[in-house]
């Protein structure tokens, strides 16, 4: 307990799955908390869950000027920013005659361009030190098919961890990844499966994980805790894969 104690943190994507629960272990581990979503619903539901003390904000995760606007909010509501997880994301599984230039567009709006655009409107936000933790994916580094989009917005993400840690160590900024597994969250329901198509995938994907399991986000949400905490000082650059063995085969 305790281990943000102090820490002013912004979660993108915090209204739901890996997000919410991370949200409820940093409020529990005594940080200030900020997140953002898109879905109303869901930003209500996450407000009342969370509290008054957690800023809720609408934000468009692959707008340019919303992140400019996001950084404001930062700015009017903590002065200031030590810890950022940037979890807002999207998945897109297709097969590759199947994407279109705007899923593809889509994709790496939310995916990249979005998060690329919100570290540097929170450039001058940044504590030192301070602590990024980019949310990737196992599928950045297995050749799973239906998902060569999707990987490559997070081996992207990948690429930003190493060279902004590079280029941000000096100013006391650590960059880092979590890859997780698979998960279960509600992102799975928003893949367009009917029920009985959403099993069969979740039975494929599952038979691949040496684990035999799906994850859960309190898996997840640990992992960032540490990777945002003091405990971690010295871990910079890396990619922390919670994936129950997944990426190993």
């Amino acid at each position: 307990m305790n281990r943000l104690a102090g820490k002013r943190a912004l979660i993108t994507g915090g209204t739901t799955g890996i997000g919410l629960e991370t949200a409820r272990q940093f409020l529990r581990e005594g940080a200030r908390v900020m997140i953002t979503g898109t879905s109303a619903k869901n930003l209500e539901s996450a407000a009342k869950e969370l509290g008054p003390e957690v800023a809720v904000l609408a934000s468009d995760a692959s707008n340019v000027a919303a992140q400019r606007e996001l950084a404001d909010a930062v700015r009017q509501k903590f002065g200031g920013l030590d810890v950022l997880f940037v979890n807002a994301g999207t998945v897109d599984m297709r097969p590759v005659d199947q994407i279109d230039e705007a899923a593809f567009d889509r994709s790496f709006g939310i995916n990249l361009k979005g998060p690329f655009f919100l570290i540097q409107a929170l450039l001058q936000l940044f504590a030192n030190p301070t602590s990024i933790v980019l949310n990737a994916s196992v599928n950045a580094h297995i050749g799973m098919p239906n998902t060569s989009v999707y990987a490559a917005t997070k081996a992207g993400l990948l690429s930003l961890v190493k060279t902004l840690s590079g280029e941000l160590i000096g100013r006391g900024i650590r960059v880092n990844a979590v890859s997780p597994g698979p998960i279960e969250t509600p992102l799975y329901g928003k893949l367009g499966f009917s029920e009985a198509e959403l099993k069969l995938v979740a039975a494929s994907i599952q038979g691949q994980v040496p684990a035999k399991r799906f994850g859960n986000p309190a898996e997840i949400a640990s992992a960032v805790v540490y990777l945002a905490s003091d405990e971690s000082a010295f871990t910079v650059g890396s990619d922390l894969m919670v994936d129950g063995g997944m990426g190993n085969l």
